[in-house]
């Protein structure tokens, strides 16, 4: 049975959408079958594994608004067993267009429905806000993944976040659990990153990853090549820490 999982946090640059593009290549190079769904208008996830984001033909956008059935916008990526449900700038007026829909939060959730079982995993990038797009990922997850940045206000953007998906849980989608947090931009140079993980460890009474997702140069270079790091350096730092994340991450399936 498949499972979904929602990368989420409100706040942007945190490498939620580097995350949802490593994390789905490595564990598709793990022989699992992974869909990850863009449902962020930038449409980052998009354009990060070498899809032009303007000539799909159909996008995440049809697929919310009943046009299309996943099967129809799904693109199968140049990355073994990993495909892709495209987004653009679209999809930022969906938001209003979907306003009046009945049960407008389960949307993506009934899309998705007929496709759940024909993959290991999947992964659905969120915009960064706690938005309408974000609250569809949340219905129709089963676990949300949290990527926290090893910066100074860290804590207060994950603080807010966790009470939108308690009240996600307790009012929409009570079987939603917290997979649990990875920190990026890890830097072992400075006391900054260190002092974030203790502090979120502290506070936080969530599962904390333990594999650190480096600053790094070919990590971040690695979009714009519309690559995963895996394939454009796969002996880079970031490659080996986002292939252990994923060990870790897939060990954790039954939680």
């Amino acid at each position: 049975m498949g499972k979904i999982v929602a990368i989420s946090n409100q706040k942007g640059g945190v490498g939620k959408s580097t995350t949802a593009i490593n994390l789905s290549a490595c564990i598709a190079e793990r022989l699992k079958k992974v869909l990850l769904v863009d449902l962020d208008p930038q449409g980052n996830a998009t354009s990060g594994l070498g899809i032009d984001r303007n000539s799909a033909e159909h996008t995440v956008y049809d697929l919310l608004t009943g046009e299309c059935t996943p099967n129809d916008c799904t693109v199968r990526t140049e990355f073994g067993r990993l495909y892709v449900i495209p987004s653009n700038v679209d999809l930022a007026g969906a938001e209003i267009e979907l306003m009046d829909s009945e049960k407008r939060e389960f949307l993506l959730k009934k899309a998705l429905k007929p496709v759940k079982d024909d993959y290991d995993y999947i992964i659905i990038d969120c915009p960064p806000s706690l938005s309408l797009l974000t609250l569809n990922a949340l219905c129709a997850a089963d676990n949300v993944l949290i990527p926290v940045q090893c910066e100074y206000y860290a804590l207060e953007g994950l603080t807010q976040l966790m009470k939108t998906i308690n009240l996600v849980q307790e009012r929409l989608n009570p079987d939603l659990k917290v997979n649990g947090i990875v920190f990026t931009m890890y830097d072992a140079r400075t006391n900054l990153s260190a002092d974030v993980v203790e502090n979120v460890k502290e506070n936080m009474d969530v599962h904390i990853y333990k594999t650190l997702i480096p600053r790094n140069v070919r990590l971040a270079e690695s979009p714009s090549y519309g690559m995963p790091i895996i394939r454009y350096d796969s002996h880079s730092s970031g490659a080996m820490r986002y292939r252990e994340f994923a060990r870790e991450f897939t060990k954790r399936r039954k939680k």
